[in-house]
């Protein structure tokens, strides 16, 4: 039997709310679509929807109770409720009464790229040395921080936070509330400059993550050109001690040697003064770097880094993150590299650099199927024209973009490489599905706004069932 998370006395306790109806919740949602049996239901009002609207069908479907700012019509007068004045300060108050009732090792983790990535390695690794819980998805916001740390069960070895922000001055009451012991920046990069006027106010903004803290250790990436502006941020009494990762001979988490290969990378590094060997199951020079910003936060919180490197090799990517699929086509098979949840200056080199390392069949193609990189600011087209070279330099064969910014991008780069151009997403998924080849290797990558998954939706849509006999016979991308 699942132990309860929350009590009608606990959450009452937590959020100052009331509730006559006594109950216990195994978790915690604030999403009727995906309640699940033992939930707790929080109806958040948003700019679209309001949560009320649905919490009779959220019990309908197996909630075990349901915090409210007020009674919806229909709503049973012995159903298991708790009515708070504000719901999302409910949910905050939640949050901070799971941080503290809590005796984890608490790592947060933040930067421009690689988030995602590093918490659920972080996840990985330590689920195997203890009870774990981590941020599900990207719940990195004013309410994925809360709704992540109530879910936080108290008997809980370690807490693996995500931590993101757009604008100066959101990570502050994040970090203060996850109060974290460790604190990851993966690297500062252009990411959302629209907001803000250089990269250095984004480097600022990223070193709030220390607000939070009181006598942990920071990890940061010493190959980052910023690392010495950040590293002045992390200083007593909120931070201890600072390890830093990458190339650099100082690096305390130090890249010794690097193999690549189509599928991920043999790596040998020096972690915390001791030498190991790991294989990652991940491409990309990038993913290197932050598994070794992983080992480093393991070394942190005294757990076993052995065990923890040899869970790397186990990782795949996500959607939208860099997830593969194979398509199955009448005559063979072609790659998908589906990049489409969000993009920015480097992550778009990484992506490129990754699919440089693929290896696609006699006569196919490596293609980039590119959507603008939203939030850039003034100099958003210069960052797109940039990606030409990018492009040029890893070889890539074929390009197709859509969007304002990347058709800038797209008349810079010589007239072979030129796939085809559309002003939306789903002209250009129309143009790729038709002229894509057995063999090819065709990344996709935009801004979640640019609507790049529409284009790996309709290449996804190729997809055949094979019979036995072509089952036997198709072939498969390297």
């Amino acid at each position: 039997m699942t132990d309860a998370l929350w009590t009608r006395d606990s959450v009452t306790a937590a959020t100052s709310g009331s509730g006559d109806v006594d109950w216990s919740a195994t978790g915690v949602s604030i999403d009727s679509r995906t309640i699940e049996k033992g939930d707790l239901f929080i109806a958040l009002k948003g700019p679209h929807v309001d949560g009320h609207d649905h919490v009779v069908q959220a019990l309908a479907d197996g909630a075990a109770a349901v915090l409210v700012d007020h009674r919806p019509d229909g709503l049973a007068d012995d159903a298991p409720v708790i009515e708070v004045d504000d719901t999302m300060t409910a949910l905050n108050d939640l949050g901070k009464a799971g941080r503290n009732r809590s005796t984890a090792k608490i790592i947060a983790v933040t930067g421009s790229v690689g988030k995602t990535g590093t918490k659920d390695a972080l996840r990985n690794a330590l689920t195997l040395q203890g009870k774990t819980s981590a941020s599900a998805h990207s719940y990195n916001n004013h309410w994925g921080v809360p709704l992540s740390l109530a879910r936080m069960p108290a008997d809980a070895e370690y807490g693996v936070f995500e931590v993101g922000m757009n604008h100066a001055g959101e990570i502050t009451p994040l970090s203060q509330m996850i109060r974290p012991d460790v604190a990851i920046i993966t690297t500062v990069e252009p990411a959302h400059i629209e907001f803000f006027d250089s990269i250095e106010a984004i480097a600022d903004a990223k070193a709030e993550i220390f607000s939070g803290m009181n006598g942990g250790t920071a990890i940061l990436n010493r190959d980052n050109p910023l690392y010495v502006r950040i590293a002045k941020g992390a200083k007593p009494p909120n931070v201890a001690r600072t390890l830093s990762f990458g190339e650099n001979p100082e690096a305390d988490a130090r890249l010794i040697t690097r193999v690549a290969d189509s599928s991920g990378n043999n790596v040998e590094a020096v972690i915390c003064s001791r030498r190991i060997g790991y294989r990652l199951g991940l491409p990309g020079q990038h993913l290197v770097q932050n598994s070794l910003a992983v080992l480093a936060a393991i070394c942190a919180v005294d757990a076993d880094v052995a065990a923890a490197a040899k869970t790397l090799s186990e990782l795949t990517p996500i959607a939208g993150r860099g997830a593969r699929r194979i398509i199955k086509v009448p005559d063979g098979s072609f790659t998908i590299i589906d990049e489409s949840y969000n993009a920015n200056p480097a992550s778009m080199r990484a992506a490129m650099e990754t699919l440089a390392a693929m290896r696609p069949e006699p006569c196919a193609k490596r293609i980039a199927v590119l959507g603008d990189m939203r939030e850039l600011g003034k100099n958003s087209r210069d960052y797109h024209v940039a990606l030409a070279d990018i492009l040029i330099k890893n070889g890539i064969d074929k390009v197709y973009a859509c969007g304002d910014q990347m058709a800038a991008m797209f008349d810079a780069i010589p007239t072979e490489m030129r796939g085809g151009y559309s002003d939306s997403a789903q002209e250009l998924g129309q143009t790729v599905t038709a002229r894509v080849r057995t063999g090819d290797v065709i990344t996709v990558k935009g801004s979640l706004a640019s609507g790049m998954k529409t284009v790996v939706d309709q290449l996804s849509a190729l997809q055949t069932k094979a019979t036995p006999e072509q089952g036997s016979t198709s072939n498969g991308a390297a």
